[in-house]
């Protein structure tokens, strides 16, 4: 089995979290716990924490740094995330991913170390979430560099990253919270099974 590599870790809660109400998302609690701090627990062992998005208590720690122009998208609040990474390797995370755990960010880990530019987490209809996955930084901070779109997927799915699927049972590891409604279904799967800490 290959090593997981030293890492640091991109959190983007940042945007306008329009299908969310305008509401602050990544603060909204689940099981006692803010989205952004489950997404920071599921990247426990990174040497740095970068959250993208505005200054918030949580998680402790972090380094919080915005996007040019503030709300301006995923590409710009990656970019900005970028330039605090200091690790061969990076783990970029949404903050609105409430049962995604620690080891299954090792496991993507793993696999990116495998495959050497990336891997991402597919999804149980086998679709790409752009939004969990784990990236050799060089490559990332290269193609950043010269990419001129505004999509997250034209800028990562040229590195071709490794596709990795991992068991969904009752939280699937790529639930996000997109819109209340979803929350709310989180939070009642979580007080009907609560997750661990």
């Amino acid at each position: 089995m290959t090593a997981a590599p030293e890492f640091d870790a991109v959190i983007l809660a940042g945007g306008r979290a329009r299908r969310f109400g305008g509401a602050d998302k990544p603060a909204a609690r689940i099981a006692g716990r803010p989205l952004v701090g489950w997404a920071a627990a599921a990247a426990a062992g990174a040497g740095r924490l970068v959250v993208v998005g505005p200054p918030r208590p949580d998680p402790p720690g972090a380094i919080a740094v915005r996007e040019d122009p503030p709300g301006g998208g995923p590409v710009p609040a990656l970019r900005a995330g970028l330039a605090e990474v200091r690790a061969p390797w990076l783990v970029l995370l949404a903050a609105d991913l409430p049962f995604l755990r620690a080891e299954q960010v090792g496991e993507l880990r793993e696999a990116a170390a495998r495959h050497g530019a990336g891997a991402v987490l597919v999804d149980g209809d086998g679709h790409p979430q752009w939004l969990i996955g784990c990236w050799h930084a060089p490559t990332l901070r290269a193609a950043a560099r010269t990419y001129r779109g505004t999509s997250l997927r034209g800028l990562l799915a040229p590195l071709e990253p490794l596709a990795v699927s991992l068991p969904a049972g009752e939280r699937p590891p790529w639930y996000d919270c997109d819109t209340p409604e979803s929350f709310e279904r989180a939070r009642r799967i979580a007080a009907a099974s609560p997750p661990p800490a």
